[in-house]
């Protein structure tokens, strides 16, 4: 079975990250998608960042449909700050016999040289990057299998700002995804 991570901070889930998790699920002809929200991202300032249980919740809510999806709370389990590397050597170990796949989009590839253990990351998992607009891939590690998606301009700060500033959000997320919020408050 090949299992392709998504991990992230989810803040919120949306339709971006849906059409990225499908797209590269089917073109790289893997079984499932496992969504691995943090509990704290390690690079970003946490105070715009929902309650880990309400994102958990949200990613549930977004995937319930879809039979190749499915959600681990492993990060959120762990609590403090969520690196890579970390959770990996975890699931390698609930997955033996799986060939596993971590899944990030092209605007991380300005910052892996800043990863923990990056070395270690490498050995454990097969890395699929995924285009992202504004983001185009250039001098793209050997390590490194790429997947062309069509263009998302869907961001999860563009989200929270619309929210905060009473502006919709339906289709940006899912609806189920955008009851929630309304009905938690969040990011108000």
């Amino acid at each position: 079975m090949k299992i392709g991570i998504l991990g992230g901070t989810f803040n919120p889930i949306h339709l971006g990250h849906l059409i990225l998790a499908e797209e590269v699920r089917e073109q790289k002809c893997l079984d499932r998608i496992l969504f691995v929200p943090t509990y704290l991202p390690p690079h970003k300032e946490n105070s715009n960042v929902a309650p880990a249980q309400d994102r958990l919740a949200m990613i549930k809510l977004a995937i319930r449909d879809n039979a190749h999806f499915s959600v681990s709370d492993i990060e959120i389990s762990r609590k403090g700050r969520s690196y890579t590397i970390d959770t990996l050597v975890e699931l390698v170990r609930k997955f033996p016999s799986r060939e596993l796949s971590f899944i990030t989009g092209s605007d991380l590839l300005n910052y892996l040289d800043e990863w923990k253990d990056l070395q270690e990351v490498i050995k454990l998992v097969r890395f699929i990057v995924a285009t992202r607009p504004g983001y185009p891939l250039e001098k793209i590690p050997s390590y490194i299998d790429t997947v062309a998606i069509r263009a998302v301009d869907i961001s999860a700060f563009e989200i929270r700002e619309r929210i905060r500033q009473g502006k919709s959000f339906r289709y940006l997320v899912p609806e189920a995804v955008r009851a929630y919020i309304e009905k938690k408050g969040i990011y108000r």
